[in-house]
């Protein structure tokens, strides 16, 4: 099945058999663990993908409207439970003013100038986006006030397109660039100098980037298929998805969530428009295996950091490519979004995406609350300022 095909069914069985709740989120008062990791945030409502700290200690995290019922797709968690963000007003979903809305926000991330940076994929129910609703719009976090709005026009991000996370190094150009995952449409990276506004596509349908045929994970004991109501199971498809960068900002680490290889491309050859797609292709390496897992994030001493979705746990990648389990548990079910943080933690998104009816024939079987976690580590963010 492919992934546009996949995500209208996910939307339209989420739409039929919402989840009730008491609350939005509440937060564990009494800083509970489990593990080798601490309940930060339980989330009755929607399901959160993205998560991100501000050097002050500011938790931001993203709800996308794939179905659920999602007041606001942004939130800051205050006293532990989500607050619209910037307002309720920006949040509104407003297909008459896609540019002026966010419409399905996927991911949020603090910047290394501590701006919030929020990735709009324009798609709400994964139907396809317009101009002007795909895009990336930054918010001063002293002020709280949007300063910064990128479009994506539709030869970088087309109708079946879906920007998935996004990484910066703002030594590069006038005021940075960012690099996002594309996970829809070719899959794919799409870079953007932020200065000019100016965005375009690179290694769009790479095998870097595809997903592998017939990947067939195992994830809470059985084969993760698609299983339709009805209908002959099909295999997982979705590319590019994680992304980080390395602490020196030479090389972006990537894969497809349906994949156990991870990659690396430079970034000098991503960042350079005049690259031809060859160019850029050829400095690809492949570092071999990694367990297969949603969000990538890395850390100032060179390292990477991944959910393993088929063994619920976190793992760390060192420099020479040995891995190491951080964190292992029942809760940990579908790690999604990972952050490291100035306070030497890492956050991660606990969603049970594995759970969602198309999994399993038409049955929603997530079981709420939605988790945000967070774990010590002996590093800090990367940032490339």
């Amino acid at each position: 099945m492919k992934r546009r095909t996949f995500l209208t069914a996910t939307t339209a069985s989420l739409a039929a058999t919402q989840l009730a709740g008491p609350d939005y989120a509440s937060a564990s008062p009494s800083g509970s663990t489990a593990g080798h990791y601490e309940v930060v945030a339980r989330f009755w409502g929607a399901m959160p993908t993205g998560v991100t700290v501000s050097r002050r200690g500011r938790v931001f995290v993203n709800f996308p409207r794939w179905g659920d019922d999602v007041p606001f797709t942004v939130a800051e968690l205050r006293g532990g439970k989500p607050v619209a963000y910037p307002d309720a007003e920006v949040n509104r979903q407003d297909a008459s003013d896609l540019a002026g809305h966010f419409q399905s926000v996927q991911s949020v991330v603090v910047d290394p100038a501590d701006r919030l940076w929020i990735l709009d994929t324009g798609s709400p129910g994964f139907a396809g986006s317009s101009y002007g609703g795909p895009k990336l719009v930054a918010v001063d976090l002293r002020t709280d006030r949007i300063v910064w709005k990128i479009l994506f026009p539709p030869e970088v991000v087309p109708a079946n397109g879906y920007p998935n996370d996004v990484r910066f190094d703002l030594r590069r150009g006038a005021e940075g660039m960012a690099f996002i995952t594309d996970s829809g449409g070719s899959n794919g990276i799409i870079v953007v100098d932020l200065a000019m506004g100016r965005s375009w596509r690179r290694l769009t349908g790479h095998s870097s980037a595809l997903p592998d045929k017939q990947f067939l994970p195992v994830i809470e004991g059985q084969p993760f298929m698609v299983r339709p109501a009805g209908g002959e199971p099909t295999y997982y498809e979705t590319g590019s998805d994680g992304i980080a960068l390395s602490a020196d900002g030479t090389r972006l680490y990537y894969y497809p969530l349906s994949s156990r290889r991870l990659h690396s491309v430079s970034t000098d050859a991503l960042a350079d428009p005049d690259a031809t797609d060859a160019e850029v292709a050829a400095t690809v390496e492949d570092l071999g295996f990694k367990p297969m897992a949603d969000g990538l994030e890395s850390d100032d001493k060179g390292r990477l950091y991944g959910g393993d979705l088929e063994h619920n746990a976190i793992w760390r990648r060192s420099p020479n490519g040995t891995y190491r389990t951080l964190a292992q548990g029942r809760e940990l079910l579908w790690v999604d979004t990972l952050s490291v943080a100035s306070d030497r933690h890492l956050y991660a998104i606990a969603n049970q995406l594995n759970r969602l009816s198309p999994f399993h024939e038409g049955k929603d079987l997530r079981r709420k609350p939605y988790l945000l976690v967070r774990l010590p580590i002996d590093a800090g963010p990367v940032r490339l300022v």
